[in-house]
């Protein structure tokens, strides 16, 4: 087995998630008491597979391969493409709304708009993962959406309401992907090498990290409706 997929295979397991809080757990542990979840730039492998309670969810996304590639894994219950701006529900549609790393591919402008959207359309909760301030990200998988136009950090998200923890480790461990293509390899990130070994040493910061998120990596934020 290749180091990435035994990596991937350790850092999706439910133990490794409970101790140092990935985004698959934290992700599960949100929506638990969700049943209905609009799943905004939702990508080719959205980490919303893991949550076995939702009975059902609409994933949305423009642009294609990916929207083609969740479509045959069935992760969601429906599948619409199209740009986020275009979109339109009625209030209260869905339990839950999220967006994983997704903020950062709009422009500020465009950003606030879409979580004004979103907070309208949620009945509970918007649930956010992005990175920790602006990180540079070139287009990828030869998709011209994966640039990175904005940076959301700490205390922006707090002023908009959201509750943070932080996730990945700490920030300075970590940098711009480097690969053309985007892919699990959860190593690509890690700015020291050898990789392998910093992303140890970033995995373990997460202990603290995640109670600390002023110096993680990414946040993982959450707006609770009527709380």
């Amino acid at each position: 087995m290749k180091l990435s997929n035994l990596i991937n295979k350790i850092h999706s397991s439910n133990t490794f998630g409970r101790l140092f809080h990935t985004l698959d757990y934290c992700l599960k542990k949100e929506l638990k008491d969700c049943e209905s979840v609009l799943d905004l730039g939702c990508g080719p492998s959205s980490p919303i597979k893991y949550c076995k309670n939702i009975k059902h969810s609409v994933g949305v996304e423009v642009f294609e391969p990916y929207l083609e590639k969740s479509r045959s894994q069935k992760i969601h219950t429906e599948y619409i493409q199209k740009d986020l701006m275009e979109l339109d529900f009625p209030e209260n549609s869905f339990d839950a709304v999220i967006m994983i790393e997704v903020l950062e591919h709009l422009s500020e402008e465009r950003g606030l708009e879409i979580i004004r959207r979103s907070i309208k359309w949620s009945k509970k909760k918007l649930i956010i993962s992005s990175p920790n301030g602006f990180v540079n990200q070139k287009e990828v998988d030869g998709n011209p959406y994966q640039k990175h136009l904005s940076g959301w950090e700490l205390s922006k998200m707090r002023e908009l309401g959201f509750k943070s923890k932080g996730l990945a480790g700490l920030k300075y461990l970590r940098q711009e992907v480097q690969n053309d293509v985007m892919e699990d390899d959860l190593l690509t990130s890690i700015r020291f090498k050898p990789k392998f070994f910093w992303f140890v040493v970033a995995t373990l910061s997460q202990l603290f990290c995640y109670y600390l998120p002023k110096y993680a990596f990414e946040l993982f934020s959450v707006y609770r409706k009527n709380n």
